[in-house]
């Protein structure tokens, strides 16, 4: 089942059913969908995906899914699941336009990536953007994402795949030791010797 994850100004918590009009309408917002999947659909389409979550991504414990809330609304979508594409587990986010430019996008993308490694013992993480997407690029790179490889779609656009893996994780911990909170506003409490947190 999937779990309840926190951030420090957002709630990842499972769907409900009375969250639907505020799914279709973030998937329904071609600033958003444009970017997730095949591009946008119609309303049709994104209400049965809706009701696919339930029926079949929660019903079966297929993979996580979460709806992204700030303050109470919900304000975007996440995932994290197994895909063919990259032959492992790939994240999944979108967030409402109104929530863009304020870091929530590395509070959620950080919050799968860390539930990734340490619920899901995973290794490594993937993650697939249209190159075009310029934000979503620069945050992942951001954040330890790696490009590894690009993907040359049907309609001749490009989609590039990013890795981050867990060595990379490590080595960000070591460079942060003692530099108080890390780029991403966590802070390391490590213990000294002594056993006292630093």
């Amino acid at each position: 089942m999937t779990p309840v994850l926190r951030t420090e100004r957002l709630l990842l918590d499972p769907y409900v059913p009375e969250d639907e009009e505020g799914f279709v309408a973030l998937f329904q917002d071609a600033r958003v969908s444009r970017w997730m999947g095949d591009g946008p659909t119609s309303e049709a389409e994104d209400r049965a995906l809706f009701g696919r979550v339930f029926t079949k991504v929660y019903a079966e414990n297929l993979f996580d899914v979460w709806a992204v809330r700030r303050d109470g609304r919900l304000v975007g979508h996440a995932e994290i699941k197994r895909t063919d594409e990259v032959d492992g587990h790939e994240i999944i986010y979108a967030l409402a336009p109104e929530a863009w430019g304020a870091g929530l996008g590395t509070e959620i993308a950080e919050a799968i990536v860390a539930y990734g490694f340490d619920a899901l013992g995973l290794t490594e993480v993937h993650a697939t953007v249209a190159d075009a997407n310029a934000a979503s690029l620069v945050l992942l790179e951001r954040i330890g994402f790696a490009h590894v490889r690009d993907v040359r779609e049907d309609d001749g656009s490009t989609t590039r795949v990013l890795t981050r893996r867990l060595t990379a994780v490590r080595e960000g911990l070591r460079r942060s030791i003692g530099q108080g909170p890390s780029p991403d506003g966590v802070q390391l409490c490590l213990p000294t010797r002594g056993g006292a947190a630093r």
